[in-house]
């Protein structure tokens, strides 16, 4: 390439980007100002829009700061009052500080045009922000660090661009206990509006949302079992009632504050394994009989006609296997962008992989990175989580086979962090194993004992932050993999 033509890029790369600024508005800064400076008042109704930070000229952060402290302490803010605050500041000292603050106040806008000024402002900055996280992006891409691939610089970069979507909706720092309690009359005002009177997010059995209020937001929920109780059945009885009640409150026009979709992380069975036990549960055909095509005509016709009112149904599902959970937590906070989802649920808690795995970490120190991953999670998306958990075979060397907080494997991490631990138990799993060989009393016993548990199922509450502990009672169909309320014997069919 000769000089010449050298010349000519680098006078390309000069003109388009040496002389670009970044976005800002000094005028308004000035006006917004020299408003508060004139009107207290407008302080305390641009708080929730705009902070120091937002400012572009440093010295307009100084001067919204010292306004703020003085109008905190309950005194008046103006020219006179913040000019002692400055009289050793350079910045002011240059162009005169009581000439720059009496500027300041006469070219003052009205009240009703502040919040505008406010929002110009703001949105200045976050434009700003997203600049900062380009270049940030681009020096990260030409770096080269063995410990940082190109997928998890991606995940890095998603993190940030939903940190700053959601900056000003969900900023941290302290909540006076006003408008803490505010938000809580509010909740128990929701919830009387809502059938069954729910707090939270409904699981579709009634027994289990009368017991919890439904599942709450921001919330880590664990539901753990021995394998062959049925945990993954009951995590998709669970995300179908959530997906379809909220599909219905769609339809229906009604608010949704809490979400309008579920996320489902399959790391153990496919999507399309998942789709099958949901048709096997919605048409009542078995779904081993799905699986082998064994199906006439009009259970044929039957599967069509409920997939047509499957398909809009909210509910996303990422089978990613050996999925971390950095990968996780970036996927589900650009589908809760995308979708605003109100539930997540993990299938299962012991196949997510850690951020970054070391061979001298235990895997009790990396179920600890991923509970606490999860919390965090569900606390910034401000939805719950429930995930599967598997439970330690110390559970078959018992009698008593129902489970505690101690079976849960890596249990102390677990049962640390989670805001509510359910466990499942089916007694008819474990009965059906002492079956006699010979036919005499104890297998008339037998028989009669398997016919009082056919399908009962125990979901015990060990751990709940918010409630009592207890049992409640569901009953399974194992052909089509469908948990159901228990009609008890107070129950008439006629009144339940």
């Amino acid at each position: 390439m000769t000089e010449l033509e050298l010349t000519n890029i680098s006078k390309i790369e000069s003109s388009d980007f040496s002389f670009r600024s970044q976005p800002s508005n000094i005028e308004a800064e000035q006006a917004l100002l020299g408003a508060i400076l004139v009107n207290n008042e407008i302080a305390s109704l641009i708080s929730n829009i705009i902070e120091s930070s937002h400012f572009f000229e440093p010295i307009h952060s100084k001067i919204f700061d010292t306004i703020n402290k003085l109008i905190d302490k309950g005194q008046l803010a103006n020219p006179t009052t913040i000019k002692s605050f400055f009289e050793n500041d350079e910045t002011l000292a240059e162009i005169g500080a009581n000439n720059y603050l009496n500027r300041l106040a006469d070219g003052a806008i009205t009240i009703i045009n502040a919040t505008d000024y406010a929002n110009v402002i703001r949105d200045l900055s976050i434009k700003r922000s997203l600049i900062n996280i380009g270049e940030e992006m681009v020096n990260s891409a030409f770096e080269i660090k063995p410990e940082e691939d190109s997928i998890q610089q991606i995940e890095v970069a998603e993190q940030k661009l939903y940190q700053l979507a959601e900056k000003g909706r969900n900023e941290g720092g302290f909540n006076s206990f006003s408008s803490a309690l505010t938000k809580a009359i509010e909740n128990a005002e929701a919830a009387k509006r809502r059938d069954g009177h729910l707090s939270g997010i409904s699981s579709g059995f009634k027994d289990l949302d009368k017991k919890l209020g439904g599942f709450q937001s921001s919330d880590l929920i664990i539901l753990a079992g021995r394998p062959s109780m049925g945990k993954t059945a009951l995590a998709t009885n669970i995300a179908y009632n959530t997906a379809s009640l909220l599909q219905k409150d769609l339809i229906d026009g009604k608010e949704l504050s809490e979400g309008t979709g579920v996320a489902f992380f399959s790391l153990e069975m496919s999507a399309e394994q998942l789709a099958t036990r949901i048709l096997a549960e919605v048409t009542n055909i078995p779904s081993e009989r799905l699986r082998k095509g064994n199906v006439s005509n009009d259970d044929f016709d039957n599967l069509v006609l409920s997939s047509q009112q499957l398909e809009n149904m909210p509910f996303f599902i990422d089978d990613t296997p050996a999925i971390n959970i950095s990968t996780l937590r970036a996927r589900a906070r650009r589908l809760k962008r995308q979708e605003n989802i109100g539930l997540i649920i993990i299938d299962y808690l012991q196949l997510i992989r850690p951020a970054y795995s070391s061979r001298t970490e235990t895997r009790v120190i990396e179920i600890s990175e991923i509970t606490q991953g999860l919390k965090a999670l569900a606390k910034e998306l401000n939805v719950p989580i429930l995930a599967l958990s598997q439970l330690s075979r110390q559970v078959e060397q018992r009698d008593d086979k129902r489970p505690q907080l101690s079976d849960l494997r890596e249990s102390g991490a677990i049962e640390q962090d989670a805001d509510l631990v359910m466990f499942i138990y089916r007694e008819e799993y474990y009965h059906g194993r002492k079956k006699p060989n010979e036919m005499n009393e104890q297998l008339v016993e037998w028989e009669k004992r398997m016919e009082e548990i056919q399908g009962i199922t125990e979901v015990i509450i060990g751990k709940y932050r918010h409630g009592p502990t207890g049992t409640i009672t569901l009953l399974f169909n194992g052909e089509v993999t469908k948990f159901a309320d228990l009609a008890l014997k107070e129950r008439t069919p006629e009144i339940y």
